[in-house]
């Protein structure tokens, strides 16, 4: 494991760009449209070149995430949700760094979010995983990298996988340990398309690589705080379920563009209420993982762990609950919910189901499985 700041040029193709890089990266993004546009919806009553002589006052990606970044979530939230509601920011403490392992439903607003909030409740924003998929042009990477987000590089042989999982650890224990600084990752690879949220036992296992103790040591170690991010309509819902759909019937590759696509369908598409909950920091300790002898077990355990708090602290809205009873056609939560709520959650399947041609019981029952499983994960684990 890397302990020594000065031996922070192994992490070069992983971290975000430093303070040395800033300012020229800075540049950059101002001189292109792409930027000029997300300007002019994040700021809409300033001129373009007055926001640029904002933003060449600024040193780092702490000043630009809350001068511009805060800014443009809340102008987000403002024009494609109602509410945004949180809970649990009493649990941190900002002299400590974290390993927030959260949900994923959005590729952009779940972190995104997370850090608005970080900075309305004056602590410092974390870095931020981003798969070298979404790395597709010079203007998404400097934007990326100047948002404090490091780059986790999947694909490869075995042997190129292993050595970028030995890396991606240790660059998160070096930054939550020496640079005292917090992280954002998602608990599996990828969104989460079936509403079942799970935290992926590789992810678990990455990280016990940089450890070197027994996993309940190198885990506990790095603060892990769960975060359960809930929406109350699912960022890019048809689109999911029509991915799932086709997986069915045979491998599915994705279109060009169709990341770049689900981003700017999760931040413009309406997502009604919003809930953010930080769980409590995880001791491996007390989860019974030092009983296990085997090291497959150990990890199970530690998974479910963060499992249970991120399920315990879902928000359910009176979608999930009708969602539930139409799957199961029963009406066994129709007290959390009123007629009206019905009515408007059917009409919203069957619009979204009309737009992707195949009206199918099948797909029909993905959808509703979408907004169904974080009932019946409550109902599993006995938080319902």
């Amino acid at each position: 494991m890397c302990s020594d700041s000065s031996n922070m040029a192994i992490f070069k193709d992983i971290a975000p760009y430093d303070k040395s890089i800033f300012k020229a990266a800075l540049r950059r993004l101002m001189s292109d449209e792409n930027f000029k546009t997300i300007a002019s919806f994040v700021f809409p009553n300033i001129s373009y070149n007055a926001l640029c002589q904002n933003l060449k006052a600024l040193e780092t990606s702490d000043e630009f995430q809350v001068y511009f970044m805060h800014r443009a979530v809340r102008r987000v939230i403002e024009e494609s949700a109602t509410t945004l509601t949180y809970e649990g920011f009493e649990n941190l403490s900002a002299a400590e760094s974290y390993l927030f392992i959260a949900n994923h439903r959005d590729i952009v607003l779940d972190s995104a979010i997370m850090q608005a909030l970080l900075v309305e409740h004056d602590m410092d924003t974390t870095e931020i995983s981003l798969g070298d998929n979404l790395m597709i042009s010079d203007f998404i990477i400097d934007f990326a990298k100047i948002n404090k987000m490091y780059t986790v590089y999947r694909g490869g042989s075995r042997s190129a996988m292993l050595n970028n999982s030995k890396n991606l650890s240790a660059y998160i224990r070096f930054t939550i340990k020496e640079k005292k600084t917090s992280v954002w990752i998602a608990q599996r690879n990828g969104r989460t398309k079936d509403g079942n949220d799970r935290t992926e036992e590789a992810l678990l296992k990455m990280l016990n690589l940089s450890g070197l103790f027994h996993p309940a040591d190198n885990l506990t170690d790095l603060n892990i705080v769960p975060l359960t991010i809930s929406y109350e309509y699912e960022p890019c819902g048809k689109e999911k379920v029509k991915e799932l759909y086709k997986r069915l019937q045979g491998p599915y590759e994705k279109t060009a563009g169709e990341d770049l696509k689900s981003i700017l369908s999760g931040i413009l598409n309406f997502k009604g209420r919003i809930h953010l909950s930080v769980g409590n920091k995880i001791d491996f300790h007390k989860e019974g993982i030092m009983q296990e002898h085997c090291y497959s077990k150990q990890i199970q355990k530690a998974a479910s762990a963060i499992d249970r708090s991120v399920h315990q602290n879902y928000k359910l809205w009176p979608n999930n609950f009708i969602a539930y009873d139409m799957l199961n056609n029963q009406t066994k939560f129709n007290d959390r919910y009123s007629q009206s709520d019905y009515m408007k959650f059917k009409s919203f399947i069957s619009e979204d189901l009309a737009q992707l041609n195949e009206a199918t019981n099948v797909l029909r029952n993905m959808y509703l499985e979408m907004y169904a499983l974080p009932v019946l994960n409550k109902i599993r684990y006995n938080f319902l």
